[in-house]
């Protein structure tokens, strides 16, 4: 028997960041999302899916960012340094106790769920009690959710309404709608250099048409409080090798 340890597979994410198209779509996503989020400082931050492209917004200020994505999607790359963290995880037994993180931002994750709800119940569990939630989706009515050269071309794309619902059944209240990628997915350099005049027209003119959905959530608490902090049970983590990992710790009290 080999004594070899492997790491696990490359996130294929990864290779869509890289190109053009991909680093456009990052840039247009994170002006959106720091508009929705613009500090969050000493604030604990988890990263859903595949995040570590937007995470980097909050990364210097937050008191802990975690970047966690399901074992199958594979590793997600991220900075070794400071409290800032990469992990894979089983999506519907999230390894960290309750009422843990501030914010969590959920980016490639619930389109491509086995179960989207058990997901969403798991993030609520996770959250404190004034916790918030950001989710982007692929929006069932845009270019991108049928592009499927790009992770937004994966698994189920949802409208704003269909999202909202979703987070209505799994005890969130909906704070916030906003809408972004009106540029076609396409690696036409003419067309990417014309990224921020798609932008605004397609805001102004065609909103329904965006290529995803963004939704800010908050975790209602009424209902379903429970009479105490109930301890996490133990759970399954992969973590990438030559990484370390320390799951934060439950709040005093």
């Amino acid at each position: 028997m080999s004594d070899e340890v492997h790491a696990p597979p490359e996130s294929p994410h990864r290779e869509f960041y890289q190109t053009p198209t991909g680093a456009v779509a990052a840039r247009l996503l994170r002006e959106r999302l720091v508009e929705l989020w613009p500090d969050l400082t000493g604030r604990c931050v988890l990263g859903l899916g595949h995040a570590t492209p937007y995470l980097r917004l909050w990364r210097d200020h937050a008191a802990r960012v975690l970047a966690a994505s399901p074992a199958e999607a594979g590793a997600q790359p991220w900075p070794r340094s400071g409290a800032n963290l990469a992990t894979l995880v089983e999506e519907t037994e999230l390894p960290f106790a309750d009422f843990t993180f501030d914010n969590v931002l959920m980016v490639h994750g619930l389109e491509t769920a086995e179960n989207g709800r058990r997901l969403l119940r798991e993030v609520w569990r996770v959250l404190k009690e004034d916790g918030r939630l950001l989710v982007v989706v692929p929006n069932r009515r845009g270019l991108w959710a049928h592009s499927e050269g790009t992770p937004f071309g994966q698994g189920r794309p949802y409208s704003h309404g269909q999202i909202a619902r979703l987070l209505g059944r799994t005890m969130f209240t909906v704070e916030r709608r906003r809408s972004a990628l009106f540029i076609p997915p396409f690696q036409t350099r003419l067309l990417l250099r014309g990224a921020g005049v798609w932008e605004r027209a397609g805001r102004a003119l065609a909103p329904r048409f965006a290529g995803v959905a963004i939704v800010e959530a908050r975790k209602e608490m009424f209902g379903a409080v429970p009479v105490r902090a109930l301890p996490a049970k133990g759970r399954r983590v992969l973590v990438p090798a030559g990484l370390r990992f320390d799951p934060p710790k439950p709040p005093p009290g």
